[in-house]
């Protein structure tokens, strides 16, 4: 038998969900002990699992400790095409060999919040690979070209002129048939999915005469106000060093604090309702930011963290540990040093971080703002370089 406590059900139903179909239906499942089979799918399209994968996995983690049966599905045929969904262009489909590359720390990285022991993990390769012309056609007869534009990017690419590839239209189907393969009861995943979910939905109704659930969740931003994602790099990884999680924290706008409270940590609503009463935000957001690095790495880093942010952002000082740059050079042009010591990924970066005032030079304990780009800087050994507030690193010669 499963937990059937009514205020953990109705936490895994409302907290940080957008929508469930059907609600009742699904309540009335977890409330009747019966063990139900639930999946979140991942395409491997980049190398890091970000926070905003960690909601639903922290969900997926909520039913696995109620004791219902959890699969983690990586995409490994669907991310070779790419999901669609809130894209304005045609995804650049991946080879078989980067998306290998990409899942290769998923499990790793996934298992900072599942307990592997008791998650089962599946690759869609496994079944979508073996389909064969005529499986794809009778997976292709259960919707029409009609309901498949009706999904808003593709609206907006038509009324923008720009291709859409069959291909595309394709990947709902293979990620519903994700839901027949593994014959599922329960699809969890962002609010941006509801469209592939619905699809699974449909399928494993027609195909095992089964009513699967869907279950969306809210999407959380990054610090720029845009959603998490790897293609705007404004994520925060769950693999990040202590101090770039903490940092990357208190750097989100002041009016995304209690999404991420909400979305981001477990701690009790009554508990951040207190914390809500906290009149300076930046408190709040240093409350936050100690709680999302004690989930990943432990509280003694969190507090490790804290401290050496407050030391760099309240006191002035610099970084007790930053990267050291070895060089033979006493002098260097300055967009060339910037480029060099990986502070600014281009010349042009380079040029707009300096016109921007982000660049600063340390020497012996005194700070110099730089203003023109158009120079070449005189190197001393200890020199630290700084762009930005969190980006520092330190000039040593090579012996």
């Amino acid at each position: 038998m499963t937990d059937t406590n009514p205020e953990k059900i109705n936490e895994i139903l409302t907290r940080g969900v957008q929508e469930v179909i059907v609600k009742e239906d699904l309540k009335k499942k977890l409330l009747s002990g019966k063990k139900i089979k639930l999946y979140l799918g991942v395409d491997p399209t980049g190398f890091d699992l970000h926070l905003g994968h960690a909601i639903p996995l922290w969900k997926l983690r909520s039913f696995q400790e109620m004791g219902h049966e959890v699969v983690l599905l990586i995409g490994d045929f669907t991310a070779r095409i790419g999901d669609p969904s809130g894209k304005d262009a045609t995804r650049k489909p991946l080879t078989e060999k980067e998306v290998k590359a990409n899942m290769k720390d998923y499990k790793k990285q996934a298992s900072k919040i599942l307990d592997f022991s008791k998650v089962k993990i599946e690759y869609n390769n496994k079944w979508l690979s073996k389909l064969n012309f005529q499986d794809v056609l009778k997976l292709a007869s259960q919707f029409t070209v009609q309901q498949m534009i009706q999904r808003d990017m593709f609206q907006r690419r038509i009324s923008d002129n720009l291709p859409i590839s069959l291909q595309e239209f394709m990947y709902p189907l293979m990620q519903g048939y994700d839901s027949v393969a593994m014959d599922v009861d329960l699809e969890v995943g962002g609010n941006d999915q509801m469209f592939n979910m619905l699809a699974g939905r449909t399928l494993q109704k027609n195909y095992n005469n089964k009513d699967k659930d869907v279950m969306t969740l809210r999407l959380l931003l990054g610090n720029d106000g845009r959603k998490m994602s790897k293609t705007f790099n404004n994520f925060i990884a769950l693999d990040d060093k202590p101090s770039d999680m903490y940092g990357k924290v208190m750097s989100i706008k002041d009016e995304l604090i209690n999404d991420y409270f909400e979305l981001a940590t477990r701690l009790p609503a009554s508990e951040v309702e207190e914390i809500k009463k906290m009149p300076n935000p930046r408190d709040q957001k240093a409350r936050l930011a100690f709680e999302i690095v004690k989930m990943y790495h432990g509280e003694k880093e969190a507090q490790k963290a804290e401290e050496e942010f407050d030391r760099v952002h309240k006191n002035r000082e610099l970084p007790t540990e930053m990267p050291v740059f070895e060089t033979d050079k006493r002098e260097y042009f300055l967009p060339d040093l910037l480029c060099d010591t990986g502070l600014a990924p281009s010349k042009n970066e380079a040029k707009r971080l300096v016109e921007a005032g982000a660049v600063k030079i340390s020497i012996k304990g005194q700070v110099l703002s730089v203003k023109e780009w158009k120079q070449n800087i005189k190197l001393e050994d200890e020199m630290v370089l700084q762009v930005g507030n969190r980006k520092f690193v330190k000039i040593s010669f090579r012996k």
